[in-house]
Order: structure tokens, then sequence, then C-alpha cells
């Protein structure tokens, strides 16, 4: 392959999950390029042998930039995901997760870049669910400004294949946890309970700790992403032909969770339970058969999962 043919750009990818993906491209052989605003992702996430380009995905500049480096490949990980913000500021989300996305589509087609890859959101595009684990046919019911933006990314995406010949694929996380997760700010759940437990601090969950996710390794999120980036996609007729859910079709509750997390990490801490948090969704986990069958499925359980995250952030914190 020349050096263009075999580029990828991953937008985000100085961020937790993009940089874990910029990785997995390099070990197998790709030229990596990682694009990032560095608004909150670091330069220090990204792996030795990634070029950093510090860039707006809303930029001018994004197009000439894309024709110059002629990548054959998109990943788009660059995002705005609290679901708080989205809702305080559903312009702001707008502008980074549709107009940004939009943006880079039309950078894409203009560099003529074979196939992009888009991260949506399995935790919000599908609502609350009657179906659990939830196939990626189900109907959509986003609730949040956030699950609305990433399902009309889906949509754009779609056009853009079947107007203009761009092929694109989505994946639908469920809850991604591993090292280089920030245990401020955004982070999930088990960051946060990292944080706490190294701080001294108690777990505190919302609600009566019942309510249940489903919980996958950022190592195998990664390999999800290597796994359809050259896959063979047969021509769409719905958003849903190319999108595939990456989870572990496991439910697990937010008190599982903590309980887990202080097995592995030999930590003692009191759990405390505070007032639900309005529109938390109570249950949640994904069904993967779609992506088994392209041979991804999630290898690292959660409680080596756990272990890896706790031993990562106490190294880091």
């Amino acid at each position: 392959m020349t050096e263009s043919s075999s580029t990828v750009v991953v937008t985000g990818g100085a961020g937790f999950i993009g940089s874990h993906v910029c990785q997995a491209y390099r070990d197998v052989g790709w030229q990596v390029i990682a694009l990032d605003n560095l608004s909150s992702g670091r330069s220090e996430n990204v792996p030795e042998g990634i070029e950093l380009v510090e860039m707006d995905i809303r930029s001018d500049g994004l197009a000439q930039f894309m024709r110059e480096r002629r990548p054959a490949l998109v990943n788009h990980h660059a995002a705005q995901i609290d679901v708080r913000v989205s809702v305080s500021d559903p312009r702001l989300d707008a502008s980074i997760n549709v107009d940004g996305w939009l943006n880079v589509l039309e950078s894409s087609k203009a560099a003529d870049v074979a196939r992009v890859v888009y991260v949506s959101s399995g935790g919000v595009v599908y609502g609350e669910p009657d179906e659990l684990p939830t196939g990626e046919r189900v109907a959509k019911a986003p609730i949040s400004p956030y699950g609305v933006s990433k399902l009309t990314g889906e949509h754009y995406m779609f056009y853009f294949r079947k107007i203009h010949g761009l092929q694109g694929v989505a994946l639908r996380y469920s809850n991604v946890y591993g090292p280089r997760q920030d245990p401020h700010g955004e982070a999930g759940v088990i960051a946060l309970f990292c944080r706490r437990l190294l701080e001294g601090e108690s777990l505190r969950i919302f609600g009566d700790g019942e309510q249940t996710r489903d919980y996958v390794y950022v190592g195998d999120v990664a390999a999800a992403n290597l796994a359809v980036s050259e896959a063979e996609l047969a021509d769409p007729e719905t958003i849903d032909d190319v999108a595939f859910n990456v989870a572990t079709g496991v439910e697990v509750s937010v008190r599982g969770l903590a309980e887990t997390l202080l097995e592995v990490s030999g930590k003692s801490a009191e759990i405390e339970f505070a007032p639900a948090r309005p529109g938390e969704l109570l249950r949640s986990s994904l069904d993967t058969a779609r992506a088994r069958g392209i041979g991804w499925a999630p290898e690292v359980a959660l409680d080596e999962g756990l272990r890896r995250t706790y031993n990562y952030i106490s190294e880091h914190l």
C-alpha cells in the first residue's frame, strides 16, 4: 500500500477512547494521524509513533488538511459527550456533534476518503427500550439532545453513502471504561469510583443502585474499530444496516459494579445513596450478534477490566 492508502485520521485521537483506537491502528500497520483540539483530550495520551495535529473538527481548514493528507479512512471520535451539557446547551452540542460531523463528512468526500467510521451511542439512541439486550433494529427514541445529535449523525452518514458514495459504518457504544479515562469532570462512573476509593471517600450511587449498564473494556472497543474498518459492507437500505453495537450484552447493576471494584482493588469504602437523577435510564444492555458476525467479540471480563483500570488510575491520579 502507498502511504496515503494506509493512512487513517482519528478525530478525537488524543481522548480516552480515541487514543486507544489510534494505538490499535498503529499496531496493525496503519499510518495514524490523531486530530484533536485538545479541549478534553491530552497530548500525553497519544501513543508513540502517532502524529498529533491540533485542529477543531469545525475548522475551515479541515477540508484542505484532508486533501493534503489523503487518508483512506477517517475514524470519528471527536464529540461533545456529556448529556448534561447537551441539556443545558443544546446549540453547543449540535455545533460539535452535527455541524462538526458534517464538516468531517464533507471534507472526507472532497478528499476521496474510502470509508468513515462514526461513533454513535448505544446508551442513548435507543432511549428506554423494551427489548434487552437491545438489537440495532429496535426503534430509536433518544430523550436528550446528545442522543438526538448522535442519531442525526447516523442519518447524515447514511445520506452521504446513498447520494455521494462515501462508505460509512456506525459503532453504537455501551458504557466504555479503561485506562486513560479521566477520573474528573465528565468521567464515567468507574473512573469516578476509582478516584473516590484512592482519595478515601465513599462510593456515591444515585438512586437505589439497581439500575443496570453494559460495561465494555476500551481495548475491546478499539478491536471493534479495527473489525469494521475493513469489513465487507452491503449497500444499506437503512441506518441500521451499517450500525454495530459494541458492548458485552451483560447487565451489571451500579451496586454490583461498586462491590466488584471494592473486591478487585482490595480497598474498603462505604457505599452511600443519593436521590436518583431525573431521566436516568433504569436498564441498559446491547445485543452484539451483528458485531460477532464480522468476527468481533469482547474478551476482557469485568473484574479484569476493573483491575486494570484501577491500577492505571492509582498510578496516574
